[in-house]
């Protein structure tokens, strides 16, 4: 009988520690890559923009193309429907615009729950999804703030285009995430929603 017990602790030991293995694993190590590639590079650009040309309008464009990439790359939305390329696959969230046959503009917000099956990404790739989705944004919001007390008035509209960008899927996903943890309406979720659910952003770091 204490054999038996025994084999169950060492079974269940066995599952824990493959359990941890597999949250480890980076199953989709492009979409990982490229998910932190173009935002990271543009805040480089941005911090050696100086040495990278003299012109403002080059650093504008270079930089803004950079995120627009990135934009693409997490959430794009191709011929065969809305793919939210990284969004997808490494959290299985996902969200888009579409009009319906009335005309009126519908904003969508999925959640995929997590099975054995299906391809979403473990948890190492959830936490990059999530730190590089919230963390550029705040680096952005401190450009924001050292443009504007340093009346660097020009480079103040490169970095509110920026913050725009990134806030916007950041938010998206925000209400993704919302949707599939309460699953309630999309349209129930506000901006006070979201500072009366503060675990909505710590529980997923």
């Amino acid at each position: 009988m204490a054999d038996d017990t025994e084999d169950v602790e060492l079974d269940f030991a066995a599952d824990e520690q493959e359990r941890e293995r597999r949250s480890a694993v980076i199953r989709h190590p492009l979409a990982s890559f490229f998910h932190l590639f173009f935002r990271v590079v543009a805040i480089v650009a941005y911090l050696l923009c100086d040495l990278i040309s003299e012109n403002f309008a080059s650093c504008f464009v270079l930089i803004i193309t950079l995120l627009s990439f990135d934009f693409w790359s997490v959430k794009v939305r191709g011929c065969a429907g809305p793919q939210n390329v990284t969004g997808r696959l490494l959290v299985g969230l996902r969200w888009w615009n579409q009009i319906d046959d009335d005309g009126k503009s519908l904003w969508v917000f999925e959640a995929k729950k997590a099975s054995r099956g299906n391809n979403i990404g473990t948890e190492a790739e959830a936490r990059i999804f999530w730190l590089g989705l919230i963390i550029c944004p705040l680096i952005w919001i401190f450009f924001f703030f050292t443009s504007l007390f340093s009346l660097k008035i020009k480079w103040l509209s490169l970095v509110v285009a920026s913050v725009s960008l990134q806030a916007a899927n950041l938010y998206g996903y925000l209400r993704c995430k919302a949707v599939g943890e309460d699953g309630q309406p999309a349209d129930s979720f506000t901006g006070q929603h979201l500072l009366q659910r503060p675990d909505i952003i710590f529980g997923i770091l």
